[in-house]
């Protein structure tokens, strides 16, 4: 095989000499371990369900993988001008398609989340998440260039509207997840501190309103609060997976996966510990501690404020989505369904994913033979 040469002047030698390699090599480890773990959870979850194959869920991540590497390295290839066009034309399609979804989407388990095209299902809301973090990132970087521009006004709007659909659903977990982010967005943004407690505080109340007023939401709460209820089976259950585990794992041997739901989706992280072991869900946090950081430090030398904000706003939302999936198998969080980015399966959350990455990809690798400021740094 013929090697790269910085002499080469090919699409794909121009891209591997500019993107960011140590960010490539984190996420193409923690793919592969995705997929190596999903191996483990799968046999055991397609066991519950009737009529599929015993690896009916890794040939179906599989497919969506195929996609997603492709998005991923097309993305990768688009200027930041490219990129924050792509990110608001997503997000306003995204924010559309949620619309869809309150209007004609059946309840699932109290919730409307899901669009159903054919054979497969999207959750637009995942879709919704990088493209937010891209445009409230071109209203905070034109609110900073211009302060006559109401970039942060716009931006507060564009989370208002985002907040609301995604309340509406009603999706607690990821409205949390997203206002985390958008606080990490005023911080790098420059915003005062006053401003950041302010929206602490308007989170704090719209948790209070939602354990008042949603039923699903207070039993999510007491169950975290009170270990051992009904509501609280799955996470019990991830945490005695994981201790089953042990230090170096055990395998297929005396496995606890079986009696674990969603074994090959939100509690996966547990499976990991299970047949793994320790080791490997201490490998797996460090590697997502390690990925988040390296593409923050990297975003702190841009010289863009539209390219700072969004690939830090993309950084963590990758890596707060991280933290919640884990903590809530570790029992640290109450209980909620969200993926462990790139490890659950799930084709919506593996393709969005794939959206964030090329994004930060788009945004931080170097441009040469770009002669025209606005395409690097709109």
């Amino acid at each position: 095989m013929k090697r790269l040469s910085r002499l080469d002047d090919s699409p794909f030698a121009r891209l591997w000499w500019s993107i960011d390699r140590p960010s490539l090599a984190i996420l193409s480890l923690i793919i592969v371990i995705g997929f190596v773990v999903l191996m483990a959870a799968g046999p055991s979850a397609a066991a519950r369900i009737s009529g599929v194959g015993e690896f009916h869920f890794p040939v179906r991540q599989l497919i969506f993988l195929a996609p997603t590497l492709f998005l991923i390295m097309a993305l990768s290839f688009l200027t930041p001008l490219q990129a924050r066009r792509l990110g608001v034309i997503v997000f306003f399609g995204a924010l559309f398609g949620m619309l869809l979804v309150l209007l004609f989407s059946g309840e699932v388990n109290g919730a409307k989340r899901w669009l159903y095209l054919g054979g497969f299902s999207l959750q637009p809301s995942e879709f919704a998440k990088p493209g937010f973090v891209i445009a409230a990132a071109w209203m905070l970087a034109e609110g900073a260039r211009d302060p006559k521009f109401p970039g942060g006004a716009v931006a507060i709007g564009l989370y208002g509207l985002f907040a609301m659909l995604l309340l509406l659903q009603p999706d607690f977990g990821q409205w949390a997840l997203v206002t985390a982010v958008w606080a990490v967005m005023f911080f790098v943004a420059g915003w005062s501190w006053l401003w950041i407690a302010a929206l602490g505080v308007t989170s704090m109340g719209a948790l209070a309103a939602g354990y008042v007023f949603s039923d699903h939401v207070a039993a999510r709460v007491d169950g975290f609060l009170k270990p051992g209820a009904t509501e609280t089976y799955q996470v019990d259950r991830a945490v005695e997976t994981i201790a089953n585990g042990g230090l170096i794992g055990r395998g297929d041997a005396a496995s606890m996966k079986g009696a674990l739901p969603d074994a090959h989706a939100d509690f996966i992280f547990a499976v990991a510990g299970e047949e793994f072991g320790f080791m490997l869900a201490v490998f797996i946090i460090l590697l997502f501690a390690i990925f988040t950081g390296r593409v923050m430090a990297v975003a702190a030398g841009l010289k863009s404020v539209f390219a700072q904000c969004a690939v830090t706003g993309l950084a963590a939302l990758i890596g707060f989505q991280a933290i919640i999936n884990i903590g809530v198998s570790l029992r640290a969080l109450p209980a909620k369904g969200m993926t462990l980015p790139f490890i659950s399966y799930g084709g919506s959350s593996l393709l969005a994913t794939g959206l964030t990455v090329g994004l930060i990809f788009a945004l931080t690798r170097t441009h040469q033979g770009v002669f025209r400021r606005k395409d690097i740094m709109p």
